[in-house]
C-alpha cells in the first residue's frame, strides 16, 4: 500500500469525523450551550488521551516548561471552537466549512509578525486570492451578514492563531502532550465558563451519546491529519482535506434541505486554491534545502 492511498484513508476517516461532530453538534444544540458542549468534548476527549498515555505508558511526554504558550494556544482554540459550534446551528454547514478553510490565509497574513517569517509575492498573492473567495461566499452586504457568518469567520482567525501556537509547540513538545493539555486546559475552561451561572448540564440518555461523539471525533479527526501528515506530504493531503466541503455540502442538503449554493462552492474553491498554491510554493522551496525529507517524523 503506497503513501497517497495510506494518506487518503486516514484523510476519509478525518472527513467523516469532521462530519458527525457537526452533525452531534446540531443535534445536542438544543439542550446545550456551546460552552458545555466543549465541556463535555474536552472531558471526554481528556478520559480518551489519558487512556492512550497509560497503555503506552507515555506520560513522560506530558511536560510544563511551555505552559504559558499551552494556555495561550488552548484559549485561541477554545474560543474559535465555541463560535465553530455557535455558527453550525445557525448558519448553512456549507459556509461554515468553506470559512473554516481561511485558517491557513490568516496564518500567512499572522505569521510574520508571530513566527518572524517572510511575507513573499507569492504569499501575498495567495492571501489576495483567498480573501476574493471570502468575498465570493460572503456576497457582503450589511442586510444579509448574519451573527452565523461572523461567528465562522472570526472562529477562522482563532483557529489561524491556534495553528501558530501549535507550529511553535512542536518545536520542543511532544503530540502526546500537546493533545493532553489540549484536552485537559480546555476542560478546565470549560468548567469556568458553563459553570459560572451555577447551572451545568448535566448528560442524560439523549445527551450523553451525541457529547461523547463530538469529543471522540474531535480526537480521530486531529489524529487522522497528523497521522496523514507524517506519511505523506501536505501538497498530497490538502486535496483530500478540501472534500469536506461537497461532503457536508450534501449531507446538510439531505438531513436538513440546506440548498447547495454555487458561490460557497465557488469561493471555496478558490479559497482552496489559494491554500494549495502556497503549500505547493513551499514544498518546492524546502524539496530543493539539502537533507529535506517530506515525511514527517512524529514525536509522539
Amino acid at each position: 500500500m503506497n503513501a497517497t492511498f495510506k494518506a487518503a484513508l486516514w484523510m476519509i476517516g478525518a472527513i467523516v469525523s469532521f462530519t458527525l461532530m457537526a452533525i452531534a453538534g446540531r443535534a445536542v444544540s438544543h439542550a446545550a450551550d456551546t460552552f458545555e458542549i466543549m465541556l463535555y468534548r474536552s472531558l471526554f476527549g481528556l478520559i480518551a488521551v489519558a487512556i492512550f498515555l497509560t497503555a503506552t505508558r507515555k506520560w513522560r511526554l506530558v511536560k510544563t516548561p511551555v505552559i504559558g504558550l499551552h494556555i495561550t494556544r488552548n484559549i485561541l482554540h477554545f474560543t474559535g471552537q465555541n463560535l465553530w459550534f455557535l455558527a453550525i446551528t445557525i448558519a448553512p454547514l456549507a459556509l461554515v466549512f468553506s470559512m473554516e478553510f481561511t485558517a491557513p490565509l490568516w496564518v500567512l497574513v499572522l505569521s510574520p509578525l508571530f513566527l518572524g517569517e517572510t511575507m513573499t509575492r507569492t504569499r501575498g498573492f495567495c492571501a489576495a486570492l483567498g480573501f476574493l473567495g471570502i468575498l465570493i461566499v460572503a456576497r457582503p452586504d450589511p442586510a444579509d451578514i448574519n451573527m452565523g457568518f461572523v461567528a465562522a469567520a472570526v472562529a477562522a482567525i482563532f483557529f489561524a492563531g491556534t495553528h501558530i501556537c501549535t507550529k511553535r509547540l512542536t518545536r520542543t513538545e511532544a503530540t502526546a502532550g500537546i493533545m493532553f493539555w489540549i484536552t485537559a486546559l480546555q476542560l478546565v475552561l470549560g468548567l469556568v465558563t458553563a459553570g459560572y451561572d451555577g447551572d451545568i448540564l448535566l448528560p442524560d440518555a439523549q445527551t450523553a451519546p451525541w457529547l461523547a461523539l463530538i469529543g471522540l471525533c474531535g480526537l480521530v479527526a486531529h489524529t487522522c491529519i497528523t497521522t496523514a501528515l507524517s506519511i505523506a506530504p501536505a501538497s498530497v493531503v490538502v486535496p483530500f482535506d478540501f472534500a469536506r466541503l461537497p461532503t457536508i455540502a450534501i449531507v446538510a442538503m439531505v438531513l436538513y434541505a440546506e440548498p447547495l449554493d454555487p458561490w460557497i462552492l465557488l469561493g471555496a474553491a478558490l479559497i482552496f486554491a489559494a491554500n494549495y498554491l502556497n503549500i505547493m510554493t513551499e514544498t518546492r522551496k524546502r524539496v530543493r534545502k539539502p537533507g529535506y525529507s517530506s515525511v514527517r517524523k512524529d514525536v509522539l
